[in-house]
């Protein structure tokens, strides 16, 4: 899956972003003296840091984390295992694996850079910042992890819900407080950013300077105090993957070496239907939408690959489930990936010539009807009703008259909400999501179910409403 880079140079120091669009997560690789280079907030598929940083002639020897991260398991570790590299953690994380504890004021030399170690509790109570500078008191950057990114901050709220009136507090501080004698132009390199359920705001571009953010951003900009913000902040939250509950404490443990899980191993098509009869494996179907809607395994679960992938299967698929995957194979070393970056090491096996080989053996099949938007109508008229399984804030935007909105990480729970008795018109944005949440429905029983190809953005191209 995609994976984009940038590069620059900030006050002598050159900095290269490995951005994740599916996560909304940016890592950074940063020459901290000739031909070695710091890591800040790597996730798992350390593949791709590894390359990057044998692009650009670097040897890794050292990895930085801001915080115990929500929504990824930690790429730290197995850099270290595989370079030899440090690991930097905040001491108050109380990491189990070796590693070098830091706390907020604490200077370290890693060569030409030195990083200033700035305490920043907010998006979770451990949290820090670090600003990097070279050969002079000018800082070169900081790399504020969730505290502050372009156009928000990383919410509060995901370590305890007594805690969230406490750590908000504690972000309205850290924002206004930590940065403030540095200048405006001093560049300033998030780790989450827009498309992240870990933040709130942020959008457009990952980077950001100070000066953009004091003038703009609503967290520096917000009227009240610390009171009022803290009321406010939390209605400002995304929805919450299910799977953030427990990364803390994966990351906080050390996550499990990848060399260590058995990948997914081939099974042809009779010994995949006994697995998928066993109630600790989950039928995973990775392929593209309009192939699940030709013809899929019955109670499998749909999760097209894309960037997005990982954030609904951790959403999506219990915690301790065999995963039997149901792929196109040149795909499946990205998806084995996927799965981990978010805590899934149990695989089942994968379906030995796909889908094909399945139907050619004669097991059943089930398929997803589609219609477009102007078969819709009539269907529409004879008394279907419209699901729509984007995110509040999209729904609110524009939708279908009639539709009902249960957002697809909800959809399992608040599936007794929906019309009893009546035909379901699944639609999302553009079609991926809806596939998702009609493996949802048929899973747990719920129909009939048809799906609007194209998703809501073909329904107004259509101007049938």
């Amino acid at each position: 899956m995609a994976a984009r880079e940038e590069s620059w140079q900030a006050g002598g120091v050159r900095i290269e972003l490995v951005h994740d669009p599916g996560l909304g997560n940016g890592a950074y690789l940063v020459e901290v003296d000739r031909g070695r280079a710091l890591l800040v907030d790597p996730d798992r598929r350390v593949g791709r840091y590894l390359a990057a940083a044998e692009a650009c002639g670097w040897e890794i020897v050292a990895v930085a984390e801001t915080h115990l991260h929500a929504d990824f398991v930690s790429g730290a570790l197995e850099i270290s295992r595989a370079t030899g590299a440090d690991v930097i953690a905040p001491a108050e994380a109380e990491a189990a694996f070796p590693h070098r504890p830091v706390r907020g004021g604490q200077r370290l030399d890693l060569g030409a850079v030195e990083l200033e170690v700035r305490a920043t509790p907010g998006h979770a109570p451990e949290h820090v910042a670090y600003v990097a500078r070279a050969g002079s008191d000018e800082p070169a950057a900081v790399f504020s992890g969730g505290a502050l990114i372009a156009g928000g901050a990383a919410r509060s709220d995901l370590v305890a819900p007594e805690r969230t009136d406490e750590l908000s507090r504690a972000a309205f501080r850290s924002a206004r407080e930590a940065f403030a004698d540095l200048p405006d132009d001093t560049p300033v390199y998030p780790t989450h950013g827009g498309g992240s359920f870990c933040s709130t705001g942020g959008g457009g571009s990952h980077t950001t300077t100070l000066g953009t953010e004091r003038r703009t951003n609503p967290v520096l900009t917000f009227a009240g105090g610390a009171d009022a913000f803290a009321a406010w902040w939390p209605t400002t939250f995304p929805a919450t993957p299910t799977y953030f509950a427990r990364m803390r404490a994966v990351n906080r443990a050390g996550p499990r070496p990848v060399g260590e899980i058995p990948p997914p191993a081939p099974v042809d098509p009779h010994e995949a239907a006994a697995l998928v009869e066993r109630e600790d494996v989950l039928t995973l179907d990775c392929r593209p939408a309009d192939a699940y809607a030709r013809s899929h395994v019955q109670g499998s679960l749909a999760i097209p690959l894309r960037d997005a992938f990982p954030t609904w299967l951790g959403w999506l698929a219990p915690a301790e489930a065999r995963l039997l995957l149901v792929a196109d194979e040149q795909d499946l070393d990205a998806i084995v990936d996927a799965c981990l970056v978010v805590g899934y090491e149990s695989f089942a096996g994968w379906l030995r010539g796909g889908i094909e080989a399945w139907i050619d053996e004669g097991l059943p099949v089930r398929s997803l009807p589609t219609i477009g938007p102007e078969d819709a109508v009539p269907w529409l008229e004879m008394g279907a009703r419209p699901l729509d399984v984007r995110e509040r804030e999209e729904f609110e935007l524009g939708r279908i008259a009639g539709a009902v909105n249960v957002p697809l990480g909800a959809l399992a729970e608040r599936a007794g909400e929906l019309p009893d008795g009546r035909p379901l018109l699944a639609y999302c944005a553009s079609g991926l999501r809806s596939t998702t949440a009609a493996s949802v429905l048929e899973r747990i029983g719920v129909g009939p179910v048809v799906q609007l190809r194209g998703g809501y953005g073909a329904w107004r191209l259509a101007h049938v409403d």
